[in-house]
């Protein structure tokens, strides 16, 4: 009786999260989903390029068929493109060469330190709000916050006595959720407008924007994200995940040394700031770009990650030195070696990831599939904000099939910001569309790397979750931005407000 009473307390979305972990804990092991799912790809392209599957590319005209990867040629690409799918898997370099630094910090005591002296001291209310805002800012260094965010807020969530999947779910679905969204323009807002530019000119060869047409829009959702997400994490996922019983931290006073070697490995990472500032703020610096001088594409910008590493590395070294936890050079290389001991799991699920996504890459199923998804919303014949979020919709669906986010705009581009023009609307609005569908379902495509690092992250503190437990404590999120982004973009599109400089929502005519 009191089971079913309870059953009854339950409301609709948390039964439907129930269902989402029951099945979706029946999945086979991530490892194993991987070689699965590559074996359907490779199974399908057999069968479609057997039919002659095909769509245009809108944007050259190019036919794109199906690649059959099953015949001759097929299996001679796999086998001999086996090792350099891996070695050339972005995220593998990027995931361990961050977590060189960020392995060394733990190691060493550094990040346990910073948090007593800091975070666990500020009062309780701000800190999960400043750790979401923290993680949707950190979309401006591209993919490495998904790597080390991560982590780091599950240590916080420890050492608060919080479940650590909890402040891992927050810290990945905000920045992988919230993706487009920033205060500052980000090195996607160029990579994206230039698509934007590409598909306008079909239409209007004169017509001229800039990368922050959409910065008014996105900075708003970026402030609006964050109670959204402190509200998701803490009535919905932290609920269901109940209490952690694993190994929790239990803090001490921050030692007099301590204190000591946080100090210096402060002055450590001012150091390094301070050097990027002297190599990137002057004109013609060295970390600018040679011929145009831009920052937001530069060396700069390809120099995020090893930067990155050194913030943590070098102070990492500093306050081991100072409160003896590194002595000598074999310490230094003891803690470089626990500190990659635990990613045994994810080398071997980028492994089989990387062959997947290269296979699917190589078929062609994704970009026919979003091209015929394209076509099919063109032919609804919609318009207003009606057809805007039925363009959200389809950028969010076509995320499960091509996570680059440049990739879709790539091929979707071409067919709508024309196709929208023609009836009136403006490239700026037809990108912040994109923009949102692109980014709400980031937390849970399979097809974005970085799921698959996220969960190893969470099998550390639970070994024996499933996907579906998983899944369940990043969907909230993804349900939740959509449901605000959407809200927001109609607000905004009613109230005729422009989207940022040159963000008009209507073609002036």
């Amino acid at each position: 009786m009191v089971a079913t009473t309870e059953t009854k307390k339950k409301g609709l979305f948390n039964r439907f999260l129930d269902f989402i972990e029951k099945y979706g804990n029946k999945l086979p092991d991530p490892v194993m989903l991987f070689v699965y799912i590559a074996g359907i790809i490779l199974l399908c392209s057999a069968i479609f390029g057997a039919l002659g599957t095909s769509a245009t590319n809108p944007g050259t005209g190019e036919e794109i068929k199906v690649v059959n990867l099953l015949n001759g040629e097929g299996l001679i690409m796999i086998l001999t493109n086996l090792v350099k799918n891996f070695t050339s898997f972005p995220p593998l370099g990027l995931v361990l060469v961050v977590m060189l630094g960020v392995g060394l910090a733990e190691s060493t005591g550094l990040i346990g330190t910073v948090m007593k002296t800091t975070i666990l001291n500020a009062p309780k209310k701000i800190i999960l709000p400043t750790i979401v805002l923290v993680a949707i800012l950190g979309n401006a260094t591209a993919d490495a916050a998904m790597v080390v965010l991560p982590p780091i807020v599950a240590m916080i969530f420890i050492a608060l006595g919080r479940h650590p999947i909890a402040g891992l779910a927050a810290a990945y679905a905000s920045v992988a959720g919230g993706f487009s969204a920033n205060l500052i323009i980000s090195v996607l807002d160029p990579l994206v407008y230039g698509f934007t530019e590409i598909g306008a000119h079909i239409y209007d060869p004169t017509y001229s924007g800039n990368p922050g047409m959409n910065y008014y829009f996105l900075a708003v959702s970026a402030l609006l994200l964050v109670p959204v997400a402190v509200f998701v994490t803490t009535k919905i996922v932290e609920p269901r995940l109940g209490k952690y019983d694993g190994v929790t931290e239990t803090l001490e006073e921050v030692t007099a040394l301590e204190k000591k070697g946080l100090k210096w490995a402060g002055l450590s990472v001012a150091v390094i700031l301070l050097t990027v500032l002297a190599l990137s703020l002057p004109e013609n610096a060295l970390l600018r770009h040679p011929e145009t001088g831009s920052l937001t594409t530069s060396p700069l910008m390809d120099s995020l990650v090893p930067i990155m590493m050194l913030v943590f590395l070098v102070p990492s070294i500093v306050y081991g030195k100072i409160v003896k936890s590194v002595n000598n050079s074999k310490d230094f290389a003891d803690h470089l070696a626990k500190a990659m001991s635990g990613m045994g799991m994810y080398i071997v699920i980028a492994f089989v990831a990387a062959q997947m996504i290269a296979y699917f890459n190589w078929s062609n199923l994704g970009p026919i599939v979003a091209i015929k998804g394209a076509e099919t919303l063109q032919a609804l014949g919609l318009k207003g904000l009606p057809l805007f979020i039925g363009f959200i919709i389809v950028a969010a669906l076509i995320n499960f099939l091509v996570a680059s986010s440049s990739a879709k705009w790539a091929i979707l581009a071409p067919v709508f910001v024309p196709m929208f023009m023609i009836m009136g609307y403006s490239p700026a609005l037809t990108q912040a569309a994109y923009r949102i569908g692109d980014s709400i379902t980031n937390p849970i495509t399979p097809m974005l790397a970085y799921f698959a690092i996220a969960l190893t992250f969470a099998k550390k503190y639970d070994s024996k979750i499933g996907i579906g437990t998983f899944m369940t404590s990043l969907l909230p999120y993804s349900i939740a931005f959509a449901i605000m982004w959407i809200i927001l973009f109609a607000a905004w599109y009613l109230l005729g407000i422009p989207l940022g400089p040159q963000g008009e929502l209507f073609i002036q005519k």
